[in-house]
């Protein structure tokens, strides 16, 4: 072992491990970073952030205009070949697009990774929602119309494993005891659609219902976002599970 490596506490991360710790310290909320608050998020030395990141730079992977650190145009081209965003969203933006056009309300297709979902295309018109997840982050599942939906459908095991994640408690409507979850995700097969009512956000709703593959398993969930008085499930609901069923066709004759 070098002396660099002996005075490196990372010294046993690889330089992918390396990478990787540092685009895991960008996020919704943290989009440019300073290389100080690179170095506080990443966890790495500051020596090594810096030469890990200058390295990225040079691949594409990061930029840094104005002196701050973001994600690089590479990497959005690189991410834009993967089969989940590709044939998936290909596959959905369609009726997403239609039911935007039919609920005005910012609509959103997402799947599971882990215990969280990742947004993988947000459609919004006028009425800002910056709350909301853009494409490419991620939400609860367990508190979320998007993961409701999903869970609903998915295996058991899929299942536990979420619940017995942290599941802390959003706004005061957020359901956070495993039985109660359950509860609630035991009713969504019935009706077809999954409920989020104020439990993310404050005076903010969510309908969500399930996309399946050709296998019938589910694969994502779609969704509609808005204010409490635009999102009323007795009313939206049907239009999502359509639009969902619809797009779950698709889905499955492109595969």
């Amino acid at each position: 072992m070098s002396p660099t490596e002996r005075d490196d506490p990372s010294g046993g991360m690889g330089g992918l491990d390396r990478a990787a710790a540092i685009l895991g310290a960008f996020d919704a909320k943290h989009r440019e970073l300073t290389l100080a608050s690179l170095v506080a998020r990443c966890g790495l030395p500051r020596s090594t952030t810096h030469r890990i990141a200058d390295r990225m730079l040079k691949l594409g992977w990061l930029d840094k205009p104005h002196g701050r650190y973001r994600i690089g145009n590479r990497l959005f081209e690189i991410s834009s070949l993967a089969p989940i965003k590709h044939e998936l969203r290909e596959a959905v933006l369609p009726f997403l697009q239609d039911l935007h056009h039919a609920t005005k309300a910012t609509v959103q297709l997402g799947v599971l990774e882990g215990t969280q979902i990742l947004v993988v295309e947000r459609i919004t018109g006028h009425r800002p929602m910056p709350m909301l997840s853009q494409a490419g982050g991620i939400i609860p599942a367990y508190c979320s119309g998007l993961g409701r939906a999903i869970l609903a459908y998915a295996e058991p095991a899929t299942v536990d494993a979420v619940l017995s994640s942290e599941l802390p408690r959003r706004t005061p409507r957020t359901l956070t005891r495993p039985l109660a979850i359950r509860r609630e995700l035991a009713s969504i097969p019935t009706r077809g659609w999954a409920v989020d009512r104020e439990e993310g956000v404050i005076g903010v709703s969510c309908v969500g219902a399930p996309v399946f593959g050709p296998l019938g398993d589910v694969v994502a969930a779609v969704s509609a976002t808005g204010p409490n008085h635009l999102i009323r499930a007795d009313r939206i609901g049907p239009a999502v599970r359509l639009a969902a069923a619809a797009a779950s066709r698709a889905y499955s004759t492109r595969r």
